[in-house]
């Protein structure tokens, strides 16, 4: 026997057992459906020669898609052998892959949940002046979901800018909390000796989630190093797809419980992002990062198909100076690849007042679980850019303001309708709950018409923008 089909048959073997344990335990099974009972056995990649109407056709077949290569049109899958038996008779340009580090569980090295906890307790300890270890939510299994807040004063709300970064919506990307260990390391331990790091710690409310999905993570290390969504009843919910803007509106996930894209029974009904959601919804941050991987790409809303933000222009202006940062490629997921509803950054653009943006780390050469020696040092010195750009971007072009009521406290209750030097309407911005708006701008000539929300009154700003944020205060 050769040593590729000795290769495959020890692949098959090992795939047969991982996918096998979601059928295992306490669970129910007898409804699942046919296609969902032979489990992904087969690795593959896919040459595309119409990468948008092909991978539509993949999606439509519910099938795994792991990772895209853009440059050379194609996509890395996961299969059942009746997945591949369709795919052949649609002719498509199928490889069966054997060396890829799915055939291995992820190297030790990468953390698991209580590793995550257990870092972040330490950092917050060690550097407790500019550091505080909050918990946002617990989990299906009843694990803690951790945030570490990094600011001059931990324990205050400033008034300052917030900025999020998150990652592991999935659980088998175990190279995404790394870079969110970079983060919080860089940060705390370049605060005494680097001036451009104090600033933005001194100057911001800095919100670091390296791992959303710590059930998911843990069953990547004890049954099955392919499980990508929660636990939710064994089959488990796509985070990613739970959120409430356009829950399940354009075809962008999937209803059936046994898909990796299952939304989920209704929006928001997952512990683990209601724990995002309130963390989010609390802080306010003016940015955010979504780790996920593989295929270099830099994402941003919104997911569905023909859909672009309000903002579009500044939003995707951001995007693509990240893209050029990190050499990925910029867009909105429907607009590279595939529709998406259900989004974490749909739903922070659309009800949170967020500019935020999915970074997809790594290429189809190093998958999902790249060898932690060679790749993890890579992956996140390639990623600071971006990061980094954006710490810099709260205090470029923009409008931050505080709107006093008559009684000389900070409100709520108004809104900010943003027009330009021509009188068209840029955006309008809702009061955040400390009082405070932050609008990030292109350079310009704007005029600001605050309004109150409980009242008639009116306060007009003109101001002119220019590369660095105007801070204004507003007072009726």
């Amino acid at each position: 026997m050769s040593k590729k089909l000795i290769s495959i048959f020890i692949f098959i073997a090992l795939a047969s057992n991982a996918f096998a344990s979601m059928f295992h335990g306490d669970h129910d099974h007898s409804n699942v459906p046919e296609e969902f009972k032979t489990p992904k056995t087969m690795f593959a990649n896919i040459q595309l020669k119409n990468l948008k109407r092909e991978v539509s056709v993949l999606k439509s077949l519910d099938v795994d898609i792991l990772g895209v290569n853009l440059k050379e049109k194609n996509v890395d899958v996961l299969l059942t052998s009746k997945q591949l038996e369709n795919l052949e008779q649609k002719k498509f340009i199928i490889n069966m892959v054997t060396e890829k580090s799915l055939l291995r569980r992820p190297d030790q090295e990468y953390k698991n949940s209580e590793e995550i906890a257990a870092f972040l307790t330490s950092m917050s300890e060690q550097y407790s002046s500019i550091s505080k270890l909050i918990k946002i939510g617990e989990s299906v299994e009843g694990r803690d979901i951790w945030a570490i807040k990094i600011s001059d004063n931990p324990e205050s709300d400033e008034l300052e800018p917030a900025i999020l970064f998150n990652s592991m919506h999935h659980a088998r990307e175990v190279m995404t909390p790394e870079v969110g260990i970079d983060i919080v390391e860089y940060l705390l331990s370049n605060y005494s000796t680097d001036s451009r790091v104090k600033n933005w710690v001194d100057s911001n409310e800095i919100f670091v989630v390296p791992m959303l999905n710590v059930d998911g993570n843990n069953r990547v290390w004890t049954r099955d190093s392919m499980w990508r969504k929660n636990t939710q009843g064994g089959y488990g919910v796509d985070i990613n797809r739970n959120y409430p803007h356009r829950w399940a509106s354009c075809n962008g996930s999937s209803g059936s419980r046994w898909s990796q894209t299952y939304r989920g029974p209704e929006a928001a009904s997952e512990p683990e992002t209601r724990a995002l959601m309130g963390l989010v919804s609390n802080i306010k941050p003016v940015f955010n990062i979504s780790y996920h991987s593989y295929s270099e790409l830099v994402l941003y809303p919104y997911g569905c198909p023909g859909e672009k933000t309000a903002t579009h222009a500044l939003v995707s202006s951001i995007g693509q100076k990240i893209g050029e940062l990190l050499d990925y490629t910029p867009g909105t997921p429907w607009e590279i690849l595939y529709g998406v509803d259900g989004g974490d950054v749909d739903w922070m653009y659309a009800d949170e007042q967020v500019i935020p943006y999915v970074i997809e780390l790594n290429s189809t050469r190093e998958g999902f679980q790249p060898s932690y020696s060679k790749w993890r040092d890579k992956t996140v010195e390639r990623n600071r850019p971006a990061w980094m750009h954006l710490l810099d971007r709260l205090e470029q072009s923009g409008v931050r303001g505080l709107v006093y009521d008559e009684n000389q406290n900070l409100t709520d209750k108004f809104t900010v309708e943003v027009l330009d030097s021509r009188g068209n309407k840029v955006q309008d911005y809702r009061g955040n709950p400390d009082g405070s708006f932050h609008i990030v701008l292109a350079e310009g000539d704007y005029k600001l018409n605050i309004k109150r929300t409980d009242s008639r009154s009116v306060k007009v700003e003109t101001l002119s923008v220019s590369s660095n944020r105007e801070d204004i205060e507003v007072r009726f």
